[in-house]
């Protein structure tokens, strides 16, 4: 069963658009949710083949866009709205995250049937990664990580970094997109939201005090999230597993668009280690 581009409306909030991908029995089965990352979205490259990878194997997965990555109810791929973009922030991430999960586990929920709501696991890829940490941190519902080249510090990051006057001054800065040639915003707002939840979105803190289990999976030759971010995060939780990927890249050699029927052979041993570990049956 595949329920693509579902609405999740939230009063003043923008809309959340998410999908599922599960196997419809009515036997309760672990949740899986996947967060993209910067400059990303729920059906980029290979996201659809990777979340029915995951439905075969009886888990349900849900995919979904962040509020303000730039996507709308009526085109959720690619960036038609820059300005929802602009006003993207952190915290707001987490709130987007937040809601999803509460309307997941809650009563209402349509397919709650098909899910066990005391077992549900976190994979968060790149920025979505550490937004997926500080998420494990603040909420006990978590019971399991899974970060695929996750960053291990905000704060590096080149959207908090860097030629701050002038952003200041100007009230907002640029990003190219190197794929669709946009010239991305990031208003002020993002730098002085981060500031101001600064010890909340510490990534080290965060996963420091991180009781279940965590997965932690990374290209070693990952040009975009260095592999010592991954050797980092490994190394301030050690109740914890780091697997390097030989000859990958930061999307474990997906792209997008991805018109091929099969995974890329990197990230279908992500996939399978990732499934393993959620299932118990080892990495």
């Amino acid at each position: 069963m595949i329920q693509k581009n579902q609405i999740l409306r939230r009063g003043h909030k923008k809309p959340i658009v998410w999908d599922a991908f599960y196997n419809s029995n009515k036997t309760p089965k672990p949740i899986v949710i996947f967060c993209h990352g910067y400059k990303g979205f729920k059906d980029w490259g290979s996201w659809n083949l990777v979340a029915e990878y995951f439905s075969k194997q009886e888990l349900f997965f849900i995919k979904f866009n962040f509020s303000h990555n730039g996507g709308t109810v009526n085109n959720p791929i690619d960036f038609p709205d820059l300005d929802a973009f602009a006003e993207n922030n952190y915290t707001k991430e987490l709130h987007d995250l937040d809601d999803l999960l509460n309307h997941l586990i809650s009563e209402a929920f349509e397919h709650k049937n098909e899910i066990d709501i005391s077992n549900i696991t976190l994979i968060g890829h790149s920025r979505g990664g550490g937004i997926s940490i500080i998420k494990t941190h603040e909420d006990k519902r978590i019971t399991k990580l899974i970060t695929w080249a996750s960053i291990c510090d905000f704060g590096k990051r080149t959207a908090t970094t860097g030629a701050l006057e002038q952003w200041r001054k100007n009230g907002v800065k640029y990003v190219l997109n190197g794929r669709t040639k946009q010239q991305m915003p990031h208003n002020y707002q993002f730098y002085e939201d981060f500031k101001a939840h600064e010890e909340r979105l510490h990534i080290e803190t965060a996963i420091r005090e991180i009781k279940v289990p965590l997965l932690i999976i990374h290209a070693k030759d990952d040009p975009s999230v260095p592999f010592d971010e991954a050797k980092a995060l490994q190394s301030w939780n050690t109740k914890n597993l780091l697997i390097a990927i030989d000859d990958s890249n930061h999307v474990f050699g997906s792209s997008h668009p991805w018109e091929k029927d099969q995974l890329p052979i990197a990230l279908q041993t992500v996939v399978e280690k990732s499934i393993g570990f959620i299932k118990n049956k080892g990495v």
